[in-house]
């Protein structure tokens, strides 16, 4: 039976209202401290923008080259992180030793304010390319943007593996996937931002068709990955989009009803980025940190344990794509670079955000 118009309005506003209320409150995380595993001689305090849980195998795993670091980890949404970031280095005040965050283009705004310290080694030698900028901001995680689906909703002939599939899907079967569509909103995520900029950019006639038919099916929005896969696995949401490949894949481990895609027409992939902040405390520390994350170690802890993709491995068991993103040439490596400054043009931001806005306002007028 199909919703009327008034009710699937209703409903929507319903649904907006709750995640705007989830989200106010999840703005910042929790703070997580690590205790030395020595008697604790120093303290590197990490600002960052990843679940605890995620980070804590790298931070573990360090520790034990450094059994006298105790460190905190602060839990930020990306938004949040970079408007204090911004703040702190405007005040030429202290605002953590590292900052590490899903949202390059912030970091990259941020170094190209004169908020970073350059740091050379022998282990950044080893940062690719494309995911290292001037020195200052590194690339330490390679992060797909994957579709997930809850396999015990989703039949196998409705499973999209494009996102001209997606758009298809919706347009075919509307009242199925109505309000069961779950992405970011880019007001509330820097890294939703990103990806969808770059959405646009990449393909924005598909794109400009599948945001069409998100708004049709009133699509959920939230300022974040866990949110997102907490409705899936809920029951609430049936499919979501542009989830970092690194949560979508640990949720898969925990409940293989939750089922990771690559897009099969490109997908795009972030690096999650670290910096050294000009006026870090303790900028040696932060330095060793940065090291170990790109070294060789910390980049097979990353694998194993805490992001499970990598640019020059396998995909992980389990997901549903080519052996290699890169070689496949589905891959769309976002570069950590100049070009990442222009997503963060505060008159290009706007307008992208009210144009987006616009489309998923609950209540908007369906075609």
């Amino acid at each position: 039976m199909n919703l009327s118009t008034t009710t699937r309005s209703f409903t929507a506003a319903l649904v907006a209202a709750a995640l705007c209320t989830t989200s106010v409150l999840a703005l910042e995380g929790d703070r997580s401290v690590f205790p030395a595993l020595a008697e604790e001689r120093t303290r590197l305090v990490i600002n960052g923008v990843t679940d605890a849980d995620v980070i804590a195998p790298l931070i573990r795993n360090f520790q034990e080259t450094a059994p006298d670091v105790t460190v905190e980890f602060n839990d930020y949404v990306s938004n949040d992180l970079f408007r204090e970031a911004e703040l702190a280095c405007r005040l030429k005040r202290s605002h953590g030793d590292l900052w590490i965050s899903s949202s390059v283009d912030h970091l990259v705004k941020l170094a190209n304010d004169g908020c970073a310290r350059a740091h050379q080694s022998v282990e950044t030698e080893r940062v690719s390319a494309w995911a290292n900028w001037r020195d200052e901001v590194f690339g330490f995680a390679f992060e797909p943007a994957v579709i997930v689906y809850d396999a015990s909703q989703v039949p196998p002939e409705d499973v999209p593996r494009s996102h001209v599939e997606i758009a298809e899907l919706l347009r075919r079967k509307p009242d199925e996937y109505w309000t069961r569509i779950g992405t970011y909103n880019v007001q509330l995520s820097g890294v939703g931002y990103l990806l969808a900029f770059h959405d646009a950019q990449q393909a924005p006639t598909s794109y400009g068709r599948l945001l069409e038919s998100f708004s049709r099916a009133q699509v959920v929005t939230s300022c974040c990955n866990k949110e997102v896969l907490d409705l899936i696995e809920s029951g609430r949401l049936k499919i979501a989009y542009n989830i970092l490949g690194s949560y979508a894949y640990a949720r898969y481990l925990r409940n293989n009803d939750m089922r990771v895609v690559v897009p099969r027409d490109y997908t795009l992939i972030l690096t999650r980025g670290a910096m050294i902040p000009t006026h870090s405390p303790q900028p040696e520390l932060a330095a060793r940190f940065l090291d170990y994350l790109v070294s060789e170690r910390g980049q097979q802890v990353a694998r194993e344990k805490a992001f499970y993709f990598a640019e020059n491995a396998p995909l992980p068991p389990g997901v549903d794509g080519p052996i290699s993103l890169i070689e496949s040439g589905i891959g769309r490596p976002i570069r950590v670079g100049p070009a990442l400054l222009a997503a963060q043009d505060r008159a290009t931001r706007e307008e992208f955000i009210r144009n987006w806005t616009s489309l998923f306002a609950p209540g908007a007028p369906q075609q």
